[in-house]
């Protein structure tokens, strides 16, 4: 469950809400230091212990990255640096909409894959020395992002995640 994010193609000026503002929409600029409706998570939480899923709710700070490619092993570690618990391709442009629209937001996003961490590994090392092709692309495979596998986990959590929205929409209504 996301509780705040770092809008990294925002800082570079790729924003939903550049250009002419839409006054009917919202103002200039929306605040968004209070942009996960803190009400919502925690009722979210609350929702989250009636199920037994194995997997936890983890609240945290969302990355947004444009994509389309996974991160380096480099940026992986600046985005973990910066205080990033996960990272994606989406979701943050809808928030900043929904904000400026006066739309409260509670928003989730499934983890499909864990970031590569340890630095590249240096053409110099003993290790890989005596290595030949196969072996080196074993061996560099081990954490990669690989779409097929996201694709896969997102499958396996749809069923959960589906009744746990609309658990909670009901427990609101």
């Amino acid at each position: 469950m996301l509780n705040d994010h770092l809008n990294l193609a925002g800082l570079v000026g790729i924003n939903p809400l550049r250009g002419p503002n839409a006054d009917d929409f919202g103002v200039r600029f929306p605040p968004l230091s209070d942009a996960y409706d803190l009400e919502l998570r925690m009722r979210a939480h609350q929702a989250w212990k009636k199920y037994e899923f194995n997997r936890r709710l983890h609240e945290g700070v969302y990355a947004f990255v444009a994509g389309p490619s996974y991160e380096t092993r480099a940026e992986c570690r600046m985005l973990r640096t910066l205080g990033a618990d996960l990272v994606g391709m989406s979701t943050v442009p809808e928030i900043i909409v929904a904000r400026h629209s006066g739309i409260r937001v509670l928003a989730f996003s499934l983890v499909t894959n864990k970031a590569v961490l340890d630095s590249s590994v240096r053409g110099d090392n003993s290790t890989i020395q005596e290595m030949n092709k196969k072996k080196l692309d074993e061996f560099l495979s081990k954490g990669r992002a690989n779409h097929e596998e996201v694709l896969e986990q997102g499958k396996k959590a749809a069923s959960d995640m589906v009744q746990f929205v609309k658990g909670l929409v009901d427990d609101m209504y």
